[in-house]
């Protein structure tokens, strides 16, 4: 099959998103879905990885790299709906899911509305609903990010977001992470991270449609315990923990975490 690159702007409702196409023509189709103060680029090693099986479609969620800011606030069911919109935008009748962090709720999201369009759906480090005290976590970061802008929030979230010895190490994931949160737009964070403070999936997930991979890195805080449990409430669920991880186990172990997802996108009933 031919390999095809492409970058494309694609207009919802005046609202400019910044899309990536790589892999295969003809090939079955992957959505990525990037986490908040993220791009499209968080997904590299995955691309890499996939793009010779797959025809492979990221994108910059809202108010992230050089997708345009909205006019308001932004909802969870919101940025599902972009999601299923940008596979209209492709011609993409139906694709596996993948997010993380607030990628992950979004394609729960449009998996749960448009059940048709979804063939698989892989939740990393993301939740189903707004944790109690969530509301507050984020109105405290709002704070700093207001005070301090974007490079306020860029210390206190790779410490969250990565295990201690991986950021004293410094390696290029963490330059590359933290380049990704200070270049994501103030406005563009202040109108996306609206969207995880008050969400909540979880009536619909009894009748999630597909099949689920949930994954999580071992040292995600509750993450794991919350998608284990989220894998057994689904009807088709599994979960995978990668050691050595924190919140973005793409990233900080992309070689256990490609190794997960291959297993998942080339089962059986794939």
């Amino acid at each position: 099959m031919m390999s095809v690159s492409e970058t494309r702007f694609v207009d919802i409702d005046g609202l400019s998103f910044h899309c990536r196409v790589d892999g295969a023509k003809g090939a079955p189709w992957l959505v990525f879905s990037n986490s908040l103060m993220t791009d499209l680029s968080m997904w590299n090693d995955q691309v890499a990885a996939f793009a010779g099986r797959f025809r492979i479609l990221r994108y910059d969620q809202r108010g992230h790299g050089r997708t345009g800011i909205p006019a308001s606030d932004c909802t969870m069911e919101q940025l599902a709906e972009d999601l299923i919109r940008l596979m209209d935008a492709f011609d993409i009748g139906h694709a596996q899911l993948i997010g993380i962090s607030m990628g992950a709720a979004t394609c729960l999201g449009a998996a749960l509305a448009y059940p048709g369009r979804v063939a698989g759906l892989v939740m990393a480090d993301g939740q189903a609903a707004t944790p109690p005290g969530g509301a507050q976590a984020w109105d405290d970061r709002i704070a700093i990010a207001r005070t301090e802008g974007m490079a306020g929030l860029a210390g206190p979230t790779l410490s969250r977001w990565f295990l201690p010895a991986h950021l004293e190490a410094n390696g290029p994931g963490i330059a590359h992470v933290h380049a990704m949160i200070t270049g994501t737009p103030l406005e563009g964070f202040l109108r996306a991270v609206r969207a995880l403070q008050a969400f909540d999936l979880r009536a619909g997930l009894p009748a999630l449609a597909c099949p689920a991979l949930m994954l999580a890195g071992a040292a995600d805080g509750a993450l794991p315990k919350t998608l284990t449990e989220l894998a057994g409430t689904v009807p088709n669920g599994r979960f995978v923990e990668i050691p050595d991880a924190g919140h973005l186990p793409n990233i900080e172990q992309p070689a256990a975490f490609n190794a997960a997802l291959a297993a998942f996108l080339e089962r059986d009933d794939a």
